[in-house]
């Protein structure tokens, strides 16, 4: 068995950034897919399961710091996250907006790739309508991602 079986990929992307990196443990995986599925759903969550998710992924808080700030036990911050949790999952897979989200995102940037395409052949033909009406289609594009980059990082 290599290294790399131990290795878990996360790709973080941007329009402006893209970089991969390697992690040996999977609950990088789950912290990643929870932050996610909480900037989407968080708001839906009882105020207690908001407070769990968010001290115990955000802030990195021990289960027994978290009942000490909610004034539960420690078993019960542990059902409290467990629940949340399975509310974002089920959320996801009722609403399906984080999907949505990506699926948006991908076709926003072959949209972004098009533009490129068109901009060079209206250099190549020198056409200045073309090149302008290209110039404002990126900009409205840029609109749209750096606006969609607030919601998922």
């Amino acid at each position: 068995m290599t290294i790399l079986n131990y290795y878990t990929k996360i790709v973080l992307s941007s329009k402006n950034l893209d970089s991969t990196i390697l992690i040996g443990d999977k609950m990088i995986n789950r912290l990643v897919e929870i932050s996610i599925l909480f900037d989407f759903y968080g708001k839906l969550l009882s105020e207690r399961q908001f407070a769990a998710i968010e001290l115990y992924y955000m802030h990195d808080l021990s289960l027994s710091e978290i009942g000490e700030e909610l004034n539960i036990s420690r078993q019960g911050v542990y059902d409290t996250l467990k629940r949340a949790e399975d509310k974002l999952f089920e959320y996801e897979s009722i609403l399906g907006l984080v999907n949505k989200f990506n699926q948006n995102k991908e076709e926003i940037e072959m949209l972004y790739d098009l533009t490129d395409e068109i901009e060079k052949e209206g250099q190549r033909i020198e056409n200045e309508e073309i090149l302008t009406r290209v110039k404002r289609l990126k900009a409205i594009l840029e609109r749209i991602m750096s606006s969609s980059q607030e919601v998922v990082y």
